[in-house]
């Protein structure tokens, strides 16, 4: 298990903690607090050491990236765009400052806003005794991401003299091996710990995949086969049953030889998914597909078509499982000890399309109740149990998307990596 900042003194030293408050955004207003209200555990228990001084850190979306995809976007609709233009959208979206705000007014205590990542050394020596400061976003700078080591190195080394302690507790960055999530740890004085978040993960998450309570079953879904073969690969070591939904389920309907009618598929991957088969059947764990379908004429919310077979016909699309399936779903869910859900097992945003998912929420609720161990990661799986107010009926509800997805997938994340074990 990892070191956290309960297993150090705190008292009197200066702390650098990198915080995940990369949520989102709409001219300067924050449009969902999750993130920030998720830290505050960590954040307050270190300000009632009596630290000399607290400076948090973190991302906003990516200027660079973002700025393009909002000229491209302007640019497509016939719009001049300019520089004046750039400098708006950055500081509704990127700028730190008004996340700082309204940080401050949930923490109840004035905070600092440091209007760069770098050069803030005498700023931070001359904070009063206990203050509370927040770097600008530290994306601003193109060494925070660099591909090359010895350029990250330079910004994370910066970074480290603004603290005695670094502490992680950005989960949602775990994933990523960049200079305030990873490399600083090789600067600092001493060893560095996780906060409340990354111990909370790590605690739920890694069981799942080196050694849960068995039966298990993994409930895999979403859009493509590619982005979730990792993670069929790793949980089918452990896992007695794996439920394939969503988009996905339809190229391995077609592998075994169904008709899928206008469904997505990935064709490149056809051979995966029979490789997959293959090998979940000498491993003797049972997939289980769809066996009956909502499906719809287009990619729309409207005219749901019920079809009570494996097969579809030509004119309609895979939109959601039918209740033949969710039946099947039933049986394996509350037999199980361990379950993972991450994707969902239909559009789960058109109205008409989204029992499916959240028969799959209530039954992961239900086996809860009955003292199973559920994990749900990854974006959409989160929203689909929010949408349905169920997150407080799961044993952990993930804050990370990409970074849920590679623990899951058994990859060992440079942000946890870097925190001390004890």
């Amino acid at each position: 298990m990892i070191k956290t900042v309960k297993d150090v003194d705190l008292k009197g030293k200066r702390i650098i903690m990198r915080v995940d408050f990369n949520v989102p955004m709409k001219d300067g207003v924050v449009q969902d607090d999750t993130r920030i209200m998720a830290a505050l555990p960590t954040i307050k228990y270190i300000l009632e050491q009596n630290p000399r001084s607290l400076v948090l850190m973190s991302h906003l979306g990516d200027p660079k990236k973002d700025v393009k995809k909002a000229q491209e976007k302007a640019e497509k609709a016939g719009k001049t765009w300019t520089d004046a233009d750039a400098e708006k959208f950055i500081n509704g979206k990127n700028r730190m400052k008004p996340v700082v705000e309204y940080f401050a007014s949930k923490l109840g205590k004035p905070v600092t806003f440091l209007p760069d990542a770098l050069g803030q050394k005498a700023a931070i020596d001359a904070l009063p005794e206990g203050a509370v400061a927040m770097l600008e976003n530290v994306r601003f700078h193109k060494e925070e991401t660099s591909k090359d080591a010895a350029e990250r190195d330079v910004m994370a080394k910066e970074l480290a003299t603004y603290g005695d302690i670094f502490v992680n507790d950005a989960f949602g960055t775990a994933h990523r091996d960049q200079a305030s999530t990873a490399s600083i740890a090789k600067f600092m004085p001493v060893e560095s710990v996780g906060g409340f978040l990354m111990e909370k993960e790590v605690k739920y998450i890694q069981p799942m995949v080196t050694n849960p309570e068995k039966p298990m079953t993994a409930i895999i879904g979403g859009a493509k086969v590619s982005s979730k073969i990792a993670v069929l690969e790793s949980l089918m070591k452990n896992a007695s049953t794996l439920i394939v939904g969503g988009g996905m389920a339809y190229t391995f309907l077609k592998a075994q030889g169904h008709s899928i009618g206008k469904s997505l598929v990935e064709d490149d991957f056809l051979d995966t998914a029979k490789d997959l088969l293959a090998k979940a059947e000498k491993a003797g764990v049972k997939i289980l597909l769809p066996v009956d379908h909502v499906g719809g004429a287009e990619f729309a919310d409207k005219d749901p078509v019920a079809v009570d077979a494996v097969d579809l016909p030509d004119n309609l699309m895979g939109m959601d499982v039918g209740p033949k399936t969710v039946a099947l779903y039933k049986d394996a869910i509350l037999a199980s000890k361990s379950i993972v859900w991450n994707g969902p097992v239909g559009v789960f945003e058109f109205e008409n399309f989204a029992k499916g998912t959240e028969a799959v929420a209530r039954l992961v609720a239900e086996a809860t109740s009955k003292g199973a161990m559920t994990v749900v990661g990854g974006g959409d799986s989160v929203a689909a149990v929010n949408k349905f107010n169920l997150a407080d009926k799961m044993s952990h509800v993930s804050t990370g998307g990409g970074a849920s997805l590679e623990f899951l997938e058994g990859k060992t994340l440079p942000g946890i990596a870097i925190l001390a074990q004890k």
